[in-house]
C-alpha cells in the first residue's frame, strides 16, 4: 500500500528517556524516536495491544514489517483484542469506472462465468482508500481478482465483485486486508447488469441480485430477485430463494443499501425506492420525498439509517435549488429532512457539475458526494460536525473524464473498516 501522506506523528507527546548506555543508544538514532532497546525489551502482549490502537490504513502498513506482524492478522487472540479496544474509524474505497462492451449473452455449458485462477487470467486491479479523518489517500492493489470482475458492493470490510460477461453471474468475496478471496455460487438466472446488495453481519452472509433479466439473448427486463444466504447456525440458501419484483421497476443506479435486516434500491420514473425484506422475502415501494422534483437522487446507509440524497428544483415554485438529505423513519414509509447544503456552497457545486448528475456514498458519520465525470472533484459531509468540504483530488488517478477517473454508475464503493471486519475472513465460506 501506498500513502499519499506518509507523515506520519507520534502517537504521544513525550519521549522516553534514559541514562548512560541507552541515552546514547536513543541519540543514535536520531531525533525523537524512543530508545531502541527499550523498544526491543517490550513484551510482545504490550507491543500487540499498541498496535491494536492502529488505524485501519495502517494495517495495510504494518502487515509488511515482518511475518509476525503479519501473521497476528489469522490471530484470534489479537482480532478479539482489536474488538475491545480500536474505536470504530470509517473510510471509503474508490474504484476507476470500467466501460462495459460486452452485452451478448453466451448461452452454452463452458465456465467462462466462473472465477478463473490468478495464475492465467487475473491482473492488476487499483483501489483507493480514502481517510476522512485524516484527509489522506492511500492506494491498494487487488493482485488475485480476475480480470473480468468489478467491484459492485461491499459490506463489514469485505469487497464482492460480480463477473462482467451477460449470463449466470459469479461472484467474488475480498478481504482486502488479508488479500484472500472466495467465489460464491454463480447466479442460478442470467443477467445483464443487475443491481447487487451484500449484507455481512457477525452471523451471516446475506446476498441479494435482482433485475436484468435475460429473457432473451437480446432483451433484458426487471422480473426478478434471487438471495445468498448462509449463516453460523448451518443454515444456508445457495440463490434458492427467489421474488419477483415489482411491476413496472426501473433499477439503473445497480446498488443497494443494506439498513436492519432490508435491501433498499432507487427506483425511476418515476422516483420511488424499493424495499427487500430478507425475512419475508417480499418487495415493497416507499415512496420517495418531493419525488417530482429530484434530479440524481442516492440512497446511502449512515448508523443504522437509510440516508436519501438528492438535489431539489422547484425554480416554478420559486424554492431555492439544494442539495437535501433526508433519513426514513422507523415506520419505513415516512422522510424526514434533516440536512439541507448551504446556498451558497450548492451554487459552486452547481456550476462545477453543469447538470451531469452526481453519486453519494455513506459510511459512519461520512457523507461522499461525487460529481459524474469529474475525478478531481467531490465533496464530503460529516454528520456529526455538520461541516461540508472538497475532498482533495486522489493522486493515484490521473486526468480526464469518464473511464479514466472517479464516475457514476457503480464505479466507487465504501468499504465499512470497522473492526470486526477483521474476523470475517471469507475464506470460512469454502466449509
Amino acid at each position: 500500500m501506498e500513502a499519499f501522506n506518509a507523515s506520519m506523528p507520534l502517537p504521544f507527546s513525550y519521549l522516553f528517556t534514559s541514562e548512560g548506555s541507552a541515552a546514547n543508544s536513543s541519540s543514535s538514532c536520531g531525533g525523537p524516536w524512543m530508545d531502541t532497546i527499550i523498544w526491543s525489551r517490550l513484551p510482545q502482549s504490550l507491543l500487540d495491544r499498541v498496535i491494536a490502537f492502529l488505524p485501519p490504513p495502517a494495517f495495510f502498513r504494518a502487515r509488511l514489517v515482518c511475518k509476525r506482524w503479519y501473521g497476528l492478522l489469522f490471530s484470534n487472540t489479537f482480532l478479539e483484542l482489536c474488538l475491545q479496544v480500536s474505536p470504530n474509524r470509517h473510510c471509503f474505497i474508490f474504484f476507476k469506472n470500467k466501460m462495459h462492451s460486452t452485452y451478448i449473452f453466451q448461452n452454452n455449458n463452458s465456465t467462462n462465468n466462473h472465477p478463473r485462477s490468478s495464475s492465467s487470467a487475473s491482473y492488476n486491479m487499483e483501489g483507493y482508500l480514502f481517510n476522512p479523518y485524516e484527509i489522506t489517500w492511500h492506494r491498494l492493489s487487488f493482485p488475485l481478482i480476475p480480470s473480468g470482475f468489478s467491484p459492485c458492493a461491499s459490506s463489514g470490510g469485505l469487497l464482492c465483485w460480480v463477473s462482467d460477461e451477460a449470463g449466470m453471474k459469479s461472484l467474488i468475496l475480498c478481504n482486502p486486508l488479508v488479500g484472500s478471496f472466495t467465489p460464491l455460487p454463480p447466479t442460478l438466472r442470467p443477467r445483464l447488469f443487475p443491481s447487487i446488495g451484500l449484507a455481512i453481519t457477525p452471523s451471516s452472509i446475506d446476498v441479494a441480485v435482482a433485475g436484468d433479466d435475460l429473457i432473451s439473448p437480446y432483451a433484458v427486463k426487471n422480473l426478478s430477485s434471487e438471495s445468498f444466504h448462509i449463516d453460523a447456525g448451518g443454515f444456508f440458501s445457495l440463490w434458492g430463494t427467489t421474488s419477483s419484483l415489482p411491476r413496472l421497476c426501473s433499477l439503473e443506479s445497480g446498488k443497494m443499501v443494506y439498513v436492519e435486516g432490508k435491501f433498499y434500491c432507487m427506483n425511476y420514473n418515476p422516483f420511488s425506492v424499493l424495499a427487500y425484506d430478507i425475512g419475508s422475502n417480499n418487495w415493497c415501494k416507499i415512496q420517495a420525498p418531493m419525488r417530482r422534483f429530484l434530479r440524481s437522487p442516492s440512497l446511502v446507509e449512515s448508523k443504522g439509517r437509510l440516508l436519501l440524497v438528492a438535489a431539489v428544483e422547484k425554480s416554478k415554485l420559486n424554492v431555492p435549488k439544494s442539495l437535501r438529505i433526508w433519513f426514513l423513519q422507523d415506520c419505513g414509509t415516512t422522510w424526514v429532512e434533516m440536512e439541507r447544503m448551504p446556498l451558497q456552497l450548492y451554487i459552486q457545486f452547481a456550476d462545477i457539475e453543469g447538470g451531469r448528475g452526481f453519486d453519494c456514498i455513506g459510511n459512519g458519520e461520512f457523507v461522499v458526494i461525487m460529481i459524474r465525470g469529474c475525478w478531481d472533484k467531490a465533496l464530503l459531509f460529516d454528520m456529526w460536525r455538520k461541516r461540508w468540504q472538497w475532498m482533495p483530488p486522489c493522486p493515484f488517478v490521473g486526468g480526464g473524464r469518464g473511464g479514466s477517473g472517479f464516475g457514476g454508475g457503480g464505479g466507487e464503493f465504501e468499504m465499512h473498516m470497522n473492526r470486526d471486519w477483521l474476523l470475517r475472513s471469507p475464506g470460512c465460506l469454502t466449509s
